[in-house]
């Protein structure tokens, strides 16, 4: 593909809970990290990237610059969260543990890396940075072929169904209102952009999805996609190489990075 991945740099930090050993074997036997790697080769950085996984001591993953070097954080006790949240078999919808486990992975890394690419360009954002690392991961997996793309983002919205689910069964939900004045926009409303853009971008391949969103919502998906377009293609893709770029999406990732993961203990 092209010798861009110098860009990125990964490292893979040994735990110190042994618990936390089997994420680690599992990331590795994948070449998980050398898969994101390459997946962000075409991105013409000023700066160098690094992708590391970690234990963090908490159930997160994040973006932040380290000694002022720009790094991504994937934690191991978020990846151990995906892989026991799995669905126990092919959901109704189509959606396989494989399918949620990968989707949910390259969602959350390409979401941490939109904050990191928000810094390293300096992207001028109005409104909530989060919601804009969100639009950032959906787009890059919306335009991988129709079929993959299709999988990693219903897999990619499994974990958000599962909170609509919770709502659905009781819609008079107490919260607290700290999770309104989180940074991060509520699991309900992630859920619903992250398949109002698929829809809007590809309704030839997401169509059934349109039942799940409300029919007030349905109509400016295309324009929110649009917007998402314009907005990319103005500060984003000036540092993209498009010849990397095409081998990068003609890729199938889902291959490399699917198996038949087991929820660890």
């Amino acid at each position: 593909m092209g010798d861009q991945s110098f860009r990125v740099s990964i490292d893979y930090m040994q735990p110190a809970d042994p618990a936390l050993q089997e994420i680690l074997d599992i990331l590795k036997d994948r070449h998980a990290l050398e898969q994101i790697q390459q997946m962000l080769s075409p991105v013409r950085w000023p700066e160098q990237l690094t992708i590391m996984s970690a234990e963090c001591g908490v159930v997160n993953s994040w973006y932040r610059r380290e000694l002022l070097k720009p790094v991504v954080t994937l934690c191991y006790e978020f990846l151990k969260h995906i892989l026991q949240s799995l669905p126990a078999g092919t959901t109704p919808d189509g959606i396989s543990p494989a399918d949620a486990a990968v989707g949910q992975f390259l969602w959350v890394a390409l979401h941490e890396t939109g904050h990191a690419t928000f810094d390293i360009l300096d992207v001028p954002i109005f409104g909530s940075a989060e919601d804009a690392a969100d639009n950032f991961a959906t787009y890059i997996l919306l335009h991988f072929s129709k079929n993959q793309a299709r999988r990693l983002i219903l897999g990619a919205a499994w974990a958000w169904k599962a909170y609509l689910g919770d709502y659905k069964k009781n819609p008079v939900v107490p919260l607290r209102l700290s999770a309104f004045a989180s940074d991060h926009g509520l699991p309900q409303e992630r859920y619903y952009n992250l398949l109002c853009l698929a829809v809007g971008a590809q309704p030839e391949v997401f169509r059934d999805l349109e039942s799940y969103l409300p029919s007030t919502r349905t109509p400016r998906c295309a324009a929110e996609y649009q917007r998402l377009v314009h907005a990319f293609r103005k500060v984003i893709d000036p540092y993209v190489d498009p010849e990397i770029a095409r081998q990068v999406l003609d890729t199938n990732w889902l291959e490399s990075l699917e198996s038949n993961p087991a929820s660890p203990k």
